[in-house]
């Protein structure tokens, strides 16, 4: 795979809670250099992503009850409305882990219907926090993402006791079937394991090491 294919499934994420706007200058411009398919920013930096990345196909992602999930539902509403209205073209929901674990599917497929409705059509991502997951978890949480309206099960917020794995992928891509999207976060700094991810299944991937990503050891874009 060349540098610039892997590139497409890149999201350059900068969820730090210390990012500044020039930290924000400086993701959108390696995301135009590189080509990455997203940024993934926190809310308040959306409006400054979108004016960076004008002209470009670079999409602005952003995400929204993180990272613990454990927000209120008309907050995650709230949240996605002012996500959209500042520009934001992908959200990425952290799903409800307390009310899943308790067994409150309702709940759960309801908050997150309500997302995918206020996202009107644009592309959300459920992170599921899979390390937190025991495998039935995992598995009924797929399923209500796919009855949810949402686009893509994401495994991780990169913030908790783990990230994105080999297994964890294969067994999302499992559960969703081949058309749905299955995002891979967490962990993930190299080609190597960039390329382990999209073997697995993943069809993009969340991480804060792009460059390093598609420029290699040597510094240089080459081809995997």
């Amino acid at each position: 795979m060349k540098a610039k294919d892997l590139a497409r499934y890149i999201d350059h994420t900068l969820l730090r809670a210390d990012a500044a706007a020039k930290d924000i200058e400086r993701l959108c411009a390696e995301a135009r250099e590189h080509h990455f398919y997203a940024v993934c920013v926190n809310g308040s930096w959306v409006v400054q992503a979108r004016h960076l990345l004008d002209g470009s196909a670079v999409k602005v992602a952003t995400v929204v009850g993180f990272p613990l999930g454990a927000t209120d539902s008309d907050t995650k509403r709230f949240e996605t409305e002012a996500a959209i209205d500042n520009g934001a073209q992908e959200i990425d929901v952290v799903i409800n882990l307390g009310r899943l674990k308790d067994g409150n599917y309702d709940y759960v497929l309801r908050e997150l219907r309500d997302v995918a409705e206020t996202a009107d059509e644009r592309p959300v991502k459920v992170i599921l926090e899979t390390s937190l997951l025991t495998h039935e978890e995992k598995i009924r949480a797929c399923r209500l993402v796919l009855d949810s309206g949402a686009q893509f099960v994401k495994t991780s917020t990169g913030f908790s006791s783990g990230g994105a794995t080999i297994e964890d992928v294969e067994l999302l891509r499992g559960i969703v079937g081949e058309k749905f999207g299955v995002k891979a976060a967490g962990g993930i700094r190299d080609a190597p394991t960039a390329l382990a991810m999209i073997e697995a299944g993943a069809t993009r991937l969340g991480t804060s090491a792009g460059v390093a990503i598609v420029r290699g050891p040597a510094g240089k874009a080459h081809s995997y």
